[in-house]
């Protein structure tokens, strides 16, 4: 009787710890996902704050040389 109740454990057991390795396997995968969003985002965020300065500097100099002219 009891090595029948050890397999029953065992068979569950084995059971168990491949759905956790499937959970790890998709967290990994999202965490990977979440990584590249924020690192896009930064790209997007420097984009967009180059240009705006840009656009500043544009402006201020074009006052500078309209005033000195």
């Amino acid at each position: 009787m009891k090595k029948n109740d050890q397999d029953i454990t065992l068979s569950n057991s084995d059971n168990t710890s491949s759905k956790d390795f499937e959970t790890d396997k998709i967290k990994t995968t999202n965490v990977n996902i979440l990584l590249n969003r924020v690192r896009l985002d930064k790209k997007r965020t420097l984009k967009k704050r180059i240009i705006l300065v840009l656009i500043l500097a544009t402006m201020v100099s074009s006052l500078a040389i309209f005033f000195i002219i």
